[in-house]
Protein backbone atom coordinates (compact mmCIF):
# COMPACT_ATOMS: atom_id res chain seq x y z
CA UNK A 1 0.00 0.00 0.00
CA UNK A 2 1.57 3.56 -0.85
CA UNK A 3 1.15 5.95 1.52
CA UNK A 4 -1.71 8.56 0.34
CA UNK A 5 -2.17 12.10 1.22
CA UNK A 6 -4.80 12.20 3.62
CA UNK A 7 -7.78 15.43 2.11
CA UNK A 8 -10.58 16.42 4.13
CA UNK A 9 -12.61 14.65 1.63
CA UNK A 10 -11.48 11.56 3.13
CA UNK A 11 -14.13 10.56 5.97
CA UNK A 12 -12.75 7.26 7.01
CA UNK A 13 -13.43 7.31 11.15
CA UNK A 14 -9.87 6.13 12.81
CA UNK A 15 -10.91 4.67 16.22
CA UNK A 16 -10.97 1.97 18.69
CA UNK A 17 -7.58 0.00 17.25
CA UNK A 18 -4.15 1.57 18.48
CA UNK A 19 -1.02 1.09 16.40
CA UNK A 20 1.48 -1.58 17.78
CA UNK A 21 4.99 -0.16 17.95
CA UNK A 22 8.00 -2.95 17.42
CA UNK A 23 10.90 -2.41 18.44
CA UNK A 24 13.88 -2.35 15.74
CA UNK A 25 15.70 -5.13 17.49
CA UNK A 26 12.63 -7.32 16.98
CA UNK A 27 13.15 -7.25 13.02
CA UNK A 28 16.04 -8.85 11.35
CA UNK A 29 15.90 -8.44 7.67
CA UNK A 30 16.31 -11.59 5.54
CA UNK A 31 16.17 -10.72 2.01
CA UNK A 32 15.11 -7.57 -0.55
CA UNK A 33 11.88 -8.48 -2.07
CA UNK A 34 11.76 -5.53 -4.27
CA UNK A 35 11.80 -1.46 -4.05
CA UNK A 36 8.32 0.47 -5.01
CA UNK A 37 8.23 4.21 -5.06
CA UNK A 38 8.40 5.26 -1.21
CA UNK A 39 11.30 2.30 -0.28
CA UNK A 40 11.92 -0.95 -0.48
CA UNK A 41 10.05 -4.22 1.00
CA UNK A 42 12.35 -7.07 2.46
CA UNK A 43 11.21 -10.45 4.02
CA UNK A 44 12.37 -10.33 7.66
CA UNK A 45 11.97 -12.67 10.81
CA UNK A 46 9.86 -10.89 13.93
CA UNK A 47 10.33 -11.35 17.17
CA UNK A 48 7.88 -10.87 19.96
CA UNK A 49 5.08 -10.28 17.79
CA UNK A 50 2.52 -13.47 18.32
CA UNK A 51 2.42 -14.85 22.23
CA UNK A 52 2.49 -18.04 20.56
CA UNK A 53 5.44 -17.67 18.56
CA UNK A 54 9.28 -17.50 19.08
CA UNK A 55 9.40 -15.33 15.72
CA UNK A 56 7.73 -15.29 12.09
CA UNK A 57 8.07 -14.58 8.62
CA UNK A 58 6.81 -10.85 7.95
CA UNK A 59 7.04 -8.29 5.01
CA UNK A 60 8.56 -5.00 5.74
CA UNK A 61 7.80 -2.09 4.25
CA UNK A 62 10.51 0.84 4.83
CA UNK A 63 10.39 4.56 4.00
CA UNK A 64 12.59 6.28 2.05
CA UNK A 65 12.29 9.96 2.15
CA UNK A 66 11.90 10.52 5.78
CA UNK A 67 10.45 14.36 5.37
CA UNK A 68 7.86 15.26 7.57
CA UNK A 69 5.35 15.75 5.40
CA UNK A 70 6.21 11.84 4.79
CA UNK A 71 6.23 11.02 8.24
CA UNK A 72 2.79 12.33 8.75
CA UNK A 73 1.39 10.17 5.74
CA UNK A 74 2.84 7.55 7.18
CA UNK A 75 1.24 7.52 10.80
CA UNK A 76 -1.92 8.31 9.27
CA UNK A 77 -1.93 5.46 7.12
CA UNK A 78 -0.89 3.19 9.68
CA UNK A 79 -4.01 3.96 11.90
CA UNK A 80 -6.25 3.63 8.77
CA UNK A 81 -4.43 0.05 8.01
CA UNK A 82 -4.83 -0.74 11.94
CA UNK A 83 -8.33 -0.97 11.94
CA UNK A 84 -8.75 -3.00 8.51
CA UNK A 85 -9.34 -6.49 9.84
CA UNK A 86 -10.91 -9.14 7.68
CA UNK A 87 -9.81 -12.81 6.43
CA UNK A 88 -8.63 -11.41 2.94
CA UNK A 89 -7.05 -8.35 3.67
CA UNK A 90 -3.44 -8.46 4.16
CA UNK A 91 -2.91 -8.05 7.74
CA UNK A 92 -1.22 -4.72 9.02
CA UNK A 93 0.98 -5.95 12.31
CA UNK A 94 1.88 -2.91 13.44
CA UNK A 95 5.21 0.27 12.52
CA UNK A 96 9.32 0.36 13.67
CA UNK A 97 9.32 4.55 14.65
CA UNK A 98 12.70 4.22 16.66
CA UNK A 99 15.06 5.24 14.32
CA UNK A 100 15.10 5.39 10.51
CA UNK A 101 13.83 4.31 8.19
CA UNK A 102 10.80 4.25 9.69
CA UNK A 103 8.98 0.54 9.16
CA UNK A 104 5.58 -1.04 8.41
CA UNK A 105 5.10 -4.49 9.26
CA UNK A 106 2.74 -7.02 7.31
CA UNK A 107 2.11 -10.88 7.09
CA UNK A 108 3.64 -12.33 4.45
CA UNK A 109 2.35 -14.36 1.99
CA UNK A 110 3.93 -17.26 0.61
CA UNK A 111 3.43 -17.55 -2.54
CA UNK A 112 3.81 -14.11 -3.65
CA UNK A 113 1.35 -11.57 -5.77
CA UNK A 114 -1.48 -12.75 -7.88
CA UNK A 115 -0.42 -11.90 -11.07
CA UNK A 116 3.09 -13.77 -11.02
CA UNK A 117 0.86 -17.54 -9.30
CA UNK A 118 -1.41 -17.53 -12.20
CA UNK A 119 0.96 -17.36 -15.06
CA UNK A 120 3.08 -20.49 -12.88
CA UNK A 121 0.18 -22.47 -12.91
CA UNK A 122 -1.63 -21.89 -16.30
CA UNK A 123 -0.67 -23.68 -19.78
CA UNK A 124 2.56 -21.76 -20.42
CA UNK A 125 4.12 -22.12 -17.29
CA UNK A 126 7.43 -23.42 -18.27
CA UNK A 127 8.17 -20.34 -20.01
CA UNK A 128 10.49 -17.76 -18.68
CA UNK A 129 8.79 -14.78 -16.53
CA UNK A 130 11.15 -11.74 -15.51
CA UNK A 131 14.02 -13.63 -17.06
CA UNK A 132 13.50 -16.43 -14.42
CA UNK A 133 11.35 -20.30 -14.71
CA UNK A 134 8.78 -21.06 -12.72
CA UNK A 135 7.97 -23.91 -11.70
CA UNK A 136 4.70 -25.32 -12.16
CA UNK A 137 2.39 -27.32 -10.41
CA UNK A 138 -0.13 -27.54 -13.21
CA UNK A 139 -3.09 -25.68 -13.85
CA UNK A 140 -5.38 -24.18 -12.16
CA UNK A 141 -9.37 -26.10 -12.51
CA UNK A 142 -12.28 -23.78 -12.68
CA UNK A 143 -12.94 -24.42 -8.72
CA UNK A 144 -10.04 -23.06 -8.21
CA UNK A 145 -10.50 -19.96 -10.07
CA UNK A 146 -13.95 -18.94 -8.95
CA UNK A 147 -12.47 -20.03 -5.38
CA UNK A 148 -9.68 -16.82 -6.10
CA UNK A 149 -12.47 -14.77 -6.97
CA UNK A 150 -15.00 -15.35 -4.64
CA UNK A 151 -12.28 -14.07 -1.53
CA UNK A 152 -10.99 -11.83 -3.15
CA UNK A 153 -14.89 -10.51 -3.76
CA UNK A 154 -15.15 -11.07 -0.09
CA UNK A 155 -11.87 -8.54 0.58
CA UNK A 156 -13.92 -6.19 -1.72
CA UNK A 157 -17.00 -6.23 0.31
CA UNK A 158 -15.31 -5.50 3.69
CA UNK A 159 -13.43 -2.34 1.88
CA UNK A 160 -16.69 -1.28 1.04
CA UNK A 161 -18.59 -1.53 4.41
CA UNK A 162 -15.61 0.67 5.47
CA UNK A 163 -15.91 3.35 2.76
CA UNK A 164 -12.76 2.50 1.20
CA UNK A 165 -11.65 2.89 -2.54
CA UNK A 166 -9.12 1.08 -3.57
CA UNK A 167 -8.28 2.61 -7.10
CA UNK A 168 -5.71 -0.01 -7.72
CA UNK A 169 -7.34 -3.56 -7.75
CA UNK A 170 -5.33 -6.05 -10.02
CA UNK A 171 -4.29 -9.20 -9.27
CA UNK A 172 -0.53 -7.89 -9.16
CA UNK A 173 -2.04 -6.39 -6.31
CA UNK A 174 -3.40 -9.62 -4.60
CA UNK A 175 -1.23 -11.95 -2.78
CA UNK A 176 -1.42 -15.78 -2.02
CA UNK A 177 -0.49 -18.10 0.82
CA UNK A 178 -0.91 -21.39 1.50
CA UNK A 179 -3.74 -23.28 1.44
CA UNK A 180 -5.11 -21.01 -1.96
CA UNK A 181 -5.23 -18.15 0.45
CA UNK A 182 -5.47 -14.88 -1.67
CA UNK A 183 -5.77 -11.43 0.01
CA UNK A 184 -5.60 -7.68 -1.37
CA UNK A 185 -2.53 -6.15 -0.55
CA UNK A 186 -0.31 -4.13 -2.18
CA UNK A 187 3.26 -3.12 -0.71
CA UNK A 188 3.83 -0.50 -3.38
CA UNK A 189 6.03 -2.69 -5.42
CA UNK A 190 3.89 -3.13 -8.36
CA UNK A 191 4.75 -0.12 -10.14
CA UNK A 192 8.05 -1.09 -10.53
CA UNK A 193 7.55 -4.62 -11.30
CA UNK A 194 4.12 -4.37 -13.66
CA UNK A 195 5.47 -1.17 -15.01
CA UNK A 196 4.12 -1.97 -18.58
CA UNK A 197 0.36 -2.20 -16.34
CA UNK A 198 0.78 1.76 -15.73
CA UNK A 199 0.71 4.75 -18.21
CA UNK A 200 2.84 7.72 -17.12
CA UNK A 201 0.91 10.69 -17.69
CA UNK A 202 2.28 13.96 -16.76
CA UNK A 203 -0.92 16.30 -16.46
CA UNK A 204 -3.37 14.82 -13.82
CA UNK A 205 -3.44 16.82 -10.63
CA UNK A 206 -2.40 14.87 -7.40
CA UNK A 207 -5.07 16.94 -5.50
CA UNK A 208 -7.78 16.18 -8.01
CA UNK A 209 -7.03 12.59 -7.00
CA UNK A 210 -7.52 12.98 -3.43
CA UNK A 211 -11.25 13.49 -4.20
CA UNK A 212 -14.46 11.14 -4.37
CA UNK A 213 -16.29 9.47 -1.90
CA UNK A 214 -14.93 7.10 0.71
CA UNK A 215 -11.11 6.68 1.85
CA UNK A 216 -8.52 5.72 -0.96
CA UNK A 217 -6.88 2.57 -0.22
CA UNK A 218 -3.83 3.62 -1.34
CA UNK A 219 -2.96 6.79 -3.34
CA UNK A 220 -3.61 6.31 -7.52
CA UNK A 221 -1.36 8.99 -8.30
CA UNK A 222 2.54 7.65 -7.93
CA UNK A 223 5.01 10.18 -9.08
CA UNK A 224 8.02 8.77 -11.10
CA UNK A 225 10.12 10.84 -12.65
CA UNK A 226 7.52 13.75 -13.04
CA UNK A 227 5.01 11.32 -14.47
CA UNK A 228 1.72 10.15 -12.60
CA UNK A 229 1.47 6.22 -13.03
CA UNK A 230 -2.27 5.04 -14.22
CA UNK A 231 -3.41 1.55 -14.59
CA UNK A 232 -5.82 2.25 -17.27
CA UNK A 233 -6.07 -1.21 -18.48
CA UNK A 234 -8.17 -1.85 -15.02
CA UNK A 235 -9.66 1.84 -14.59
CA UNK A 236 -13.40 2.68 -16.23
CA UNK A 237 -14.44 5.54 -18.58
CA UNK A 238 -15.40 7.88 -15.92
CA UNK A 239 -12.20 7.59 -13.98
CA UNK A 240 -9.85 7.89 -17.44
CA UNK A 241 -12.00 10.54 -18.50
CA UNK A 242 -13.23 12.90 -15.33
CA UNK A 243 -10.62 11.31 -12.34
CA UNK A 244 -13.80 10.15 -10.82
CA UNK A 245 -13.75 6.75 -7.85
CA UNK A 246 -15.95 5.43 -5.61
CA UNK A 247 -16.84 2.01 -5.00
CA UNK A 248 -18.61 1.46 -8.51
CA UNK A 249 -14.83 1.62 -10.09
CA UNK A 250 -13.30 -0.50 -7.99
CA UNK A 251 -16.05 -3.07 -9.46
CA UNK A 252 -15.17 -1.86 -13.18
CA UNK A 253 -11.87 -3.17 -11.97
CA UNK A 254 -12.90 -6.48 -10.43
CA UNK A 255 -14.56 -7.45 -13.82
CA UNK A 256 -10.72 -7.04 -15.02
CA UNK A 257 -9.48 -9.16 -12.72
CA UNK A 258 -12.02 -11.88 -13.26
CA UNK A 259 -10.32 -11.80 -16.64
CA UNK A 260 -7.08 -12.41 -16.06
CA UNK A 261 -8.01 -15.26 -13.77
CA UNK A 262 -9.54 -16.63 -16.29
CA UNK A 263 -6.45 -15.67 -18.65
CA UNK A 264 -3.89 -17.21 -16.36
CA UNK A 265 -2.41 -13.92 -15.62
CA UNK A 266 -2.48 -12.29 -19.20
CA UNK A 267 -2.38 -8.35 -19.30
CA UNK A 268 -5.61 -7.29 -20.47
CA UNK A 269 -5.84 -5.47 -23.94
CA UNK A 270 -2.54 -6.91 -24.13
CA UNK A 271 -2.26 -6.41 -27.91
CA UNK A 272 -3.15 -2.84 -27.72
CA UNK A 273 -0.71 0.14 -26.67
CA UNK A 274 -2.15 2.55 -24.01
CA UNK A 275 -3.21 5.29 -26.15
CA UNK A 276 -5.11 2.25 -27.75
CA UNK A 277 -6.55 1.41 -24.58
CA UNK A 278 -7.77 4.59 -23.59
CA UNK A 279 -9.72 4.94 -26.76
CA UNK A 280 -11.20 1.26 -26.24
CA UNK A 281 -12.67 1.84 -23.27
CA UNK A 282 -14.22 5.48 -23.59
CA UNK A 283 -15.77 3.82 -26.86
CA UNK A 284 -17.07 1.51 -24.70
CA UNK A 285 -14.95 -1.52 -26.41
CA UNK A 286 -15.22 -4.65 -23.30
CA UNK A 287 -12.07 -7.23 -22.86
CA UNK A 288 -13.12 -10.19 -24.81
CA UNK A 289 -14.54 -13.65 -23.28
CA UNK A 290 -11.79 -15.79 -22.37
CA UNK A 291 -11.66 -19.94 -24.03
CA UNK A 292 -12.16 -21.36 -20.81
CA UNK A 293 -14.18 -18.69 -19.19
CA UNK A 294 -17.98 -19.79 -18.44
CA UNK A 295 -20.36 -18.05 -20.00
CA UNK A 296 -21.64 -17.04 -16.25
CA UNK A 297 -18.76 -15.23 -15.13
CA UNK A 298 -18.14 -13.35 -18.52
CA UNK A 299 -21.91 -11.99 -17.77
CA UNK A 300 -20.73 -11.12 -14.25
CA UNK A 301 -17.48 -9.36 -16.18
CA UNK A 302 -20.08 -7.60 -18.81
CA UNK A 303 -22.01 -6.45 -15.14
CA UNK A 304 -19.11 -5.21 -14.10
CA UNK A 305 -17.94 -3.40 -17.14
CA UNK A 306 -21.51 -1.43 -17.72
CA UNK A 307 -21.04 2.52 -18.51
CA UNK A 308 -23.41 3.67 -16.16
CA UNK A 309 -21.91 2.97 -12.63
CA UNK A 310 -25.09 2.93 -10.70
CA UNK A 311 -25.42 0.30 -13.56
CA UNK A 312 -23.02 -1.83 -12.58
CA UNK A 313 -23.27 -5.22 -10.48
CA UNK A 314 -23.66 -4.94 -6.23
CA UNK A 315 -19.99 -6.89 -5.08
CA UNK A 316 -21.97 -7.94 -2.86
CA UNK A 317 -24.08 -9.75 -5.25
CA UNK A 318 -21.26 -10.75 -7.34
CA UNK A 319 -19.51 -12.70 -4.62
CA UNK A 320 -22.67 -14.56 -3.35
CA UNK A 321 -23.20 -15.71 -7.10
CA UNK A 322 -19.19 -16.66 -7.44
CA UNK A 323 -19.66 -18.45 -3.97
CA UNK A 324 -22.73 -20.41 -5.47
CA UNK A 325 -20.76 -21.26 -8.67
CA UNK A 326 -18.30 -22.27 -6.51
CA UNK A 327 -20.55 -25.11 -5.11
CA UNK A 328 -22.17 -26.17 -8.21
CA UNK A 329 -21.03 -28.73 -10.29
CA UNK A 330 -19.10 -27.63 -13.32
CA UNK A 331 -20.63 -29.36 -15.75
CA UNK A 332 -23.47 -27.33 -15.70
CA UNK A 333 -21.15 -24.52 -16.47
CA UNK A 334 -20.75 -23.07 -20.57
CA UNK A 335 -17.32 -23.16 -21.96
CA UNK A 336 -15.86 -22.10 -24.82
CA UNK A 337 -14.58 -24.95 -26.51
Amino acid sequence: MLFFSPSPLLSLPVCGLVVQHIKRRDIILKRELGEGAFGKVFLAECYNLCPTKDKMLVAVKTLKDPNLSARKDFQREAELLTNLQHDHIVKFYGVCVDGDPLIMVFEYMKHGDLNKFLRAHGPDAMILVDGQPLQSNGELGLSQMLHIATQIASGMVYLGSQHFVHRDLATRNCLVGNGLLVKIGDFGMSRDIYSSDYYRRGSWAGADLAGGNGSSYEALACWVGGHTMLPIRWMPPESIMYRKFSTESDVWSFGVILWEIFTYGKQPWFQLGNNEVIECITQGRVLDRPRICPKEVYDIMLGCWQREPQQRLNVKDIQKVLFAMGKATPVYLDILG
